[in-house]
């Protein structure tokens, strides 16, 4: 309960107590759920400064760099821990121990498959159609395969729905993969890891096995890892408001799957790839950061700096050191693509303008790199965003469904005509 209350004068006659409560971390948050009562609402577009419900998830300080799951920072997970414990830590909310561990991997594990159906109804998609469209199309559908466990009620449900989800994510954003390009499907392999089964199912063919290269492995983990949850972003404000419909885990996660889609959510690293082919080359940097300094030119230097972080990105340093040791065990150092990057990255972290702006590189500018250096075409960069914030998504509708909710309903300004008569259209001008 709160022990501090906000006034509100509407006007001489009415004052309007409302209660202000604390959470653990962060800013206060002011209850403004009876000013309709007093004929009035407040005005919040992209909500920058409403909090839509109570979370013990995820907490997000932009200003010091600090990124939480559950309390444990993310820089300490991605040293300490990996993609699956932290899927179980997000659902969770406390890590396993090794009994809990080992059952929560052979689960995942287990239901690696999909139905023989899906095949069928990806083959219906045009060749070269968006591996985000299939994705998008593929998980709704899954909600037809799974009529044993869609009541949302039902904790039991909700459960084998999530892990469901976590584990067939991969294998359906492999399917896009090799749709897209024109193999056949690699089904996935019980005896590999999380991410090495999602490398093996990208990049094996019936023709040639795919050898895994341990630190490839451990980036890809990272990058599941380091996108797994980030508190109520667009995708997952989404995801919890089809969710208050009671719309099933399927439909509301490929909700979620479509706001992601937005390049200004989960397009981050693909324009990061398509900054550095408008650069070209070295000699070129000089020119284009002259541009990004000048207030009036378009061009911007994407993948640094960060909406909600102004200061370091916390998911960034870890992915750094994952990005160097990828590009050095491809032997890329050299590669002009990434020669480019790695002057960019230099200037952002040693030149005046970009330090005083904090305009650091973010995790998007080094998973872009990653995922172009592994050869994933950027058409499939958002398809491994979305897989890694699967377990963000469910966790934060399950965390919905466990507490007492109501449908979402935003309202508005209206700034439209007011009551108008209806002219004979010989009348009208």
């Amino acid at each position: 309960m709160s022990n501090r209350i906000a006034t509100l004068n509407l006007d001489n006659d009415t004052v309007v107590e409302l209660p202000v409560y604390e959470g653990t971390l962060g800013q206060d948050v002011i209850d403004i759920g009876n000013l309709g009562s007093h004929g009035v609402f407040t005005f919040d577009p992209g909500f920058t400064s409403t909090a839509a419900c109570r979370s013990d998830i995820t907490f997000i300080d932009g200003d010091k760099g600090i990124l939480l799951h559950r309390g444990y920072p993310i820089q300490v997970l991605a040293e300490k821990s990996d993609h699956l414990e932290t899927c179980y830590l997000l659902l969770e909310g406390e890590l396993p121990n090794r009994d809990q561990k080992t059952a929560f991997e052979n689960t995942i594990t287990q239901h690696t498959m999909v139905n023989r159906s899906m095949e069928q109804f990806i083959t219906g998609f045009h060749h070269d159609a968006h591996p985000m469209a299939m994705l998008c199309s593929l998980v709704g559908a899954m909600s037809s395969f799974y009529h044993d466990s869609l009541d949302i009620t039902n904790q039991d449900h909700r459960t084998i729905s999530a892990h469901r989800l976590i584990a067939k994510m991969p294998t359906i954003a492999a399917m896009c993969h090799k749709h897209f390009i024109g193999q056949p499907y690699i089904y996935p392999d019980n005896s590999l890891s999380y991410s090495e089964n999602f490398l093996h199912m990208m990049f094996a063919t019936p023709c040639e096995e795919y050898k895994i290269h341990p630190s490839i492995s451990n980036a890809m983990d990272r990058i599941f890892l380091l996108h797994a949850d980030h508190e109520q972003n667009a995708s997952t404000s989404t995801v919890r408001l089809a969710g208050s419909s009671g719309a099933n885990p399927y439909a509301c996660v490929a909700a979620g799957i479509a706001a992601l889609w937005g390049p200004a959510h989960g397009g981050a690293n693909e324009a990061v790839l398509s900054m550095l082919d408008k650069i070209g080359d070295v000699s070129n940097i000089p020119e284009y950061i002259k541009k990004a300094k000048e207030k009036d030119d378009p061009f911007r230097l994407m993948g640094f700096g960060h909406r909600v972080y102004k200061n370091h990105d916390p998911r960034a340093t870890v992915m750094r050191e994952s990005c160097n040791e990828v590009l050095g065990v491809l032997g890329l150092e050299n590669d002009p693509l990434f020669k480019l990057a790695k002057e960019l990255e230099r200037i952002a972290l040693e030149d005046e303008y970009f330090v005083e702006k904090k305009l650091y590189p973010n995790v998007d500018f080094y998973s872009g790199i990653i995922l172009k250096a592994l050869g994933i075409p950027v058409e499939m960069f958002t398809v491994i965003f979305a897989t890694g914030r699967t377990v963000g998504w469910i966790a934060h509708w399950n965390e919905m469904l466990r507490n007492p909710y109501r449908i979402g309903r935003p309202r508005q300004l209206y700034t439209g005509s007011d009551t108008r008569d209806f002219p004979p259209i010989e009348q009208r001008s």
